[in-house]
């Protein structure tokens, strides 16, 4: 045989194998303490249960949730005479008294009642504690050896194990992917020495009993009216192998088991009448099935999704626990090329685990609470937070994970169009920037934030990526009507700027932020006309609905005012004097520079209207106002500048933003300024815990590795430095429902597949070059 023949197609194999197996290195975060709070906890989640473990060694406190389980209840706090103060709200602001106006907003153009601050707003809350307390009949638990703790990012499952007495104890945890139960095992490598006591618990509202050998807590939450809101239940059942069970008050006790096997069932009564015989029927389901039956098939269910993507940065020691190895990479981040690679795969694996077809998306802290007062309510902020939380799902190949989102915004629509009556008179429909579950549509309680009226337009901006990436037209013809009614609203309520001549939202505001009065007075304010981000959000809406009526070949009458709309709105970016990127119409100073929301890049990032190619001014301006703005901030705002800089193809700066994002925090007080981190078990740290800047940065990340919005599909587009010497990735996608694989040395691209259902020509960016090939299953080598 011919060796010059063989060489290449060795070559191939091997390109084949690294990219079928690059993801070698286990995925796991592990400790060698047990959690002494709950920011040291490790999640588990199916999409609705959620379980937080501490893995004490006398005492386990386990935090378990319900991503339905929420107080309140649905309102109107629509003020239908708001509209009536539209014109003179207008004329005030094209007067120049923003000051004026927006004190009239406070009056008399927010919600009635006391919007997020009341009761009847409700509150995401813990499902209960669940308890166990330990004996080991003699021996010093002091004394403990060999502790370890761990969470498996490859199989969703977390475990602990230590050694008392020469006698080794482990645990294993789940939340059941195939039965929807909670599913701890506890086991002695010695005969009968497990013994403990079992107790279920909640800060309130709850009774618990027990019926048989078996635990029930049960309890409605209040609804802000009569007391009687949304009702829950759960149930907790124990398995042994040896020794006994017996029941102590409200408590099961066990003694002398060798095994001992809990399942945990809970059901609420949000959209579900019949939860509590769901409750029983899981539970009974899952007992039924041997230990080894049950992980296995929760394995092969979370594997479906988890196992889509690969990333492969190089090697380096992983030998530290997760803590030390987050303080160690943020004293030197080129020694450890395996972090950022769990820390993207925690994403998806926090993505995977909050959510689920059919029920809510991830709030404010995904599906894990610890508390009645959830933070913020643990709601849906619409002005970044619960869109952050959806960014990496379609590039991180995740798609269907979108979908719940979908539907929250189809449930807003219906109380959205009351609202566009009650304060514009407009068609249409709006959502402001705080929803629930609920269905809030109605601006919030104070004007400084509460009239900001992007969320609605920016919600369509994801339901717009689940077609772009998936090409589904039945998909996109389903989503139709929600996107022609925000549509609708923003196009009805346009009021032309004398000015500028430009055609502008009136009131505006840019989210949560405020600006200098330029009469000198030192008196400052958030509302104004034609905010940035509003402009932006248009531009990308608008040409959405255009591209979307064409496609479905529907609405010309319509597609031919928002084509006249989109000369007559402003541009995406209107360059300051100090050459940045104006946030407001006018070139307002801002009373706090380095302020946490940069919502007039929404341009960059979720949208392509400024692009580092197709707009090389605006993208220079976009570069000044992030360098003053700062690389500081909550941990979501950190995550958020991070994708702005890989979007400007500024890997090096964007690796910075990562590894700034990447501090250690162990402070749970609120926090709206600098300081963002990351807690010990990896979760964001505004602080408190909010998961939006875990799935930002995983969003981030891939951003890095491969871009699709400007047309064409860019590899390696933000890669930094330190991941030049040679990586790998497999199964993310791109824009036209494309998968990548792609494999990289020196910077360089060595290799690279683009495949989809069916082959279609496609333009990808390689090495610096635009080349049109047709996708299809064989590998380009270069």
């Amino acid at each position: 045989m011919n060796l010059k023949q063989l060489a290449p197609a060795v070559f191939f194999l091997a390109i084949i194998s690294d990219f079928g197996f690059a993801q070698q290195q286990p995925l796991k975060l592990h400790y060698d303490k047990p959690a002494t709070n709950w920011e040291q906890t490790l999640p588990l989640g199916n999409g609705r249960l959620g379980m937080m473990p501490t893995s004490g060694i006398t005492n386990d406190q386990i935090t378990l949730n319900d991503i339905t389980l929420w107080s309140g209840s649905p309102q109107d706090a629509n003020n239908y005479e708001a509209y009536k103060k539209l014109p003179e709200i207008t004329e005030l602001l094209l007067a120049g008294k923003n000051v004026e106006a927006e004190s009239l907003i406070n009056k008399d153009f927010v919600c009635k009642g006391p919007g997020s601050g009341g009761k009847r707003w409700g509150c995401f809350q813990i499902l209960g504690d669940l308890d166990l307390q330990f004996e080991y009949g003699g021996a010093d638990a002091s004394k403990a050896t060999s502790y370890q703790r761990q969470l498996s990012l490859d199989n969703a499952i977390a475990a602990s194990s230590y050694q008392i007495g020469g006698v080794t104890y482990k645990r294993e945890y789940f939340t059941s992917f195939s039965n929807d139960v909670d599913v701890i095992r506890l086991t002695a490598d010695k005969q009968g020495r497990l013994n403990l006591r079992i107790g279920l618990t909640r800060p309130e509202r709850f009774t618990t009993t027990t019926n048989g050998n078996a635990l029930q807590m049960e309890g409605r939450l209040d609804n802000g009216t009569d007391g009687d809101g949304m009702q829950y239940i759960a149930n907790l059942k124990v398995k042994l192998t040896g020794g006994t069970l017996t029941t102590t008050g409200n408590n099961l006790v066990v003694k002398n088991a060798t095994e001992v096997i809990i399942y945990v069932s809970a059901a609420t009564d949000f959209r579900n009448v019949g939860f509590k015989a769901l409750m029983t029927q899981n539970l009974a389901a899952a007992m039924q099935k041997p230990y080894a039956l049950l992980k296995q098939e929760h394995i092969a269910q979370f594997k479906k999704l988890f196992d889509r993507v690969s990333i492969n940065l190089g090697s380096s020691k992983d030998d530290e626990t997760t803590d030390q190895r987050l303080i160690n990479f943020h004293n030197n981040p080129d020694a450890d090329k395996l972090l950022p690679v769990l820390f993207y795969q925690y994403g998806r694996y926090l993505s995977i685990c909050s959510t689920r077809v059919g029920l809510l998306p991830p709030n404010l802290q995904g599906l894990w609470a610890n508390q009645t007062q959830t933070p913020w309510n643990g709601d849906y902020h619409l002005d970044v937070n619960v869109q952050m939380n959806h960014f990496p799902v379609e590039v991180s190949n995740l798609s269907e994970l979108n979908l719940p989102l979908v539907e929250l915004v189809r449930g807003l629509v219906k109380n959205g169009e009351r609202t566009a009556k009650a304060y514009y008179n407009a068609e249409g429909w709006v959502a402001h920037v705080i929803t629930n579950v609920w269905g809030w549509t109605e601006p919030g309680e104070s004007a400084s934030w509460g009239v900001t009226k992007a969320g609605s337009g920016w919600l369509c901006s994801n339901l717009w990526d689940h077609y772009a990436f998936t090409n589904d037209q039945v998909y996109l013809k389903s989503i139709y009507p929600i996107l022609k009614g925000s549509a609708q609203f923003y196009n009805s309520i346009l009021t032309k700027d004398p000015k500028s001549g430009y055609m502008v939202t009136v009131p505006s505001s840019s989210p949560e932020n405020s600006f200098e009065m330029p009469d000198g007075s030192g008196r400052h304010a958030s509302i104004c006309i034609g905010a940035t981000i509003d402009n932006q959000i248009m531009r990308e809406l608008f040409a959405n609905v255009i591209i979307a009526s064409k496609t479905l070949g529907i609405d010309p009458g319509f597609r031919a005012q928002l084509q006249k709309r989109l000369t007559e709105i402003p541009p995406a970016g209107i360059i300051s004097k100090d050459g940045r990127i104006q946030e407001w119409l006018e070139d307002y100073k801002e009373t706090e520079v380095t302020h946490r929301h940069v919502s007039h890049l929404y341009g960059i990032y979720p949208a392509s209207e400024i692009t580092a190619d197709g707009t090389p001014e605006l993208a220079e301006a976009a570069k000044k106002t992030l360098n003053v703005r700062g690389d500081d901030g909550p941990s979501w705002s950190i995550a958020y500048k991070l994708l702005f800089w890989a979007r400007l193809h500024d890997g090096d700066r964007a690796f910075k933003l990562f590894h700034e994002l990447m501090k250690p925090v162990t402070s749970t007080g609120i926090n709206y300024s600098g300081g963002g981190g990351i807690y010990p078990n990896l979760l964001s740290a505004g602080p408190p815990f909010q998961i939006d800047g875990n799935f930002g940065a995983c969003a981030g990340i891939a951003e890095m590795l491969l871009q699709s919005h400007e047309g064409y599909i860019n590899l390696l587009p933000a890669i930094p430095a330190g991941w030049k010497a040679q990586g790998s990735v497999k199964g993310l996608k791109a824009r036209g429902n494309f998968t990548v694989d792609l494999q990289w040395k020196n910077g360089k691209v060595t290799a690279y597949r683009i495949t989809s259902p069916q082959a279609k020509p496609v333009k990808v960016k390689v090495n610096g070059q635009i080349k049109l090939i047709n996708s299809s299953k064989n590998l380009i080598l270069i």
